[in-house]
């Protein structure tokens, strides 16, 4: 009989991007050596972040603006984090699930697809460009995601509420006029509560996951959690 798998999650509130990038090396860190998968919901304060390829042209205003700007080590180009946006940084050993990357990032659209059908919005992808879409035009969340030695670190960016005015000084995703839009834009809830545990949900059907459990702060740095 095939052990039930175990997901560990944490419901962080508002963290420091530094912070949260140091928490998530600590569970890659006890996932390799054999603990388990472990999945970060959380806010991040302003900043924009340049994936570990990214282009600083498409930073634009941001270059020179208030806001920090973090070169991380994910995939993609440039986006905004900020309150009222839910990330999620989902720690996996792709080996228990699939070893193929493209899949993963497919994966982590649909579930974001069904988490947005359940509040009633209808979302899709776009042909060659990663990230979910509203009648294909309006980009409601972001995929960037880091793996090492067949873990993941890194994930999705969903706008739930909040100003969405601060993409307004990049050029997000490197995708020339693409408009950004949220949850409460579209019609949904702006209860980003509500919406984490809908994906929440979502992600645990689709990941094929038996239980839930609160992620110990053995393994947070200092101040990581909330």
């Amino acid at each position: 009989m095939s052990m039930e798998r175990r997901l560990g999650v944490a419901r962080a509130g508002v963290v420091e991007y530094e912070r949260a990038t140091a928490w998530q090396n600590a569970l890659v860190e006890r996932r390799l050596a054999g603990g388990g998968d472990a999945l970060l919901l959380l806010e991040h304060p302003p900043v924009y972040t340049l994936g570990r390829g990214g282009d600083p042209r498409f930073l634009g205003l941001a270059a020179t603006g208030p806001i920090p700007v973090v070169r991380a080590a994910r995939g993609g180009q440039v986006t905004y984090h900020g309150p009222g946006q839910l990330v999620g940084y989902p720690i996996l050993d792709l080996r228990g699930h699939r070893q193929d990357v493209h899949w993963y990032v497919r994966e982590l659209e649909q579930v974001l697809i069904d988490a947005l059908a359940e509040i009633g919005i209808a979302a899709g992808r776009v042909d060659r460009l990663t990230g979910v879409w509203v009648e294909g035009r309006r980009k409601i969340a972001s995929i960037g995601v880091g793996i090492r030695r067949w873990v993941t670190w890194h994930g999705f960016a969903l706008n739930v509420c909040g100003d969405l005015g601060a993409f307004l000084a990049i050029t997000p995703c490197g995708i020339d006029g693409v408009e950004m839009t949220s949850v409460a834009r579209e019609g949904g809830s702006a209860d980003i509560a509500t919406t984490r545990e809908v994906v929440l949900a979502a992600f645990v059907r689709r990941f094929g996951y038996g239980r839930t459990h609160p992620l110990g702060e053995d393994v947070a740095p200092a101040e990581a959690s909330a």
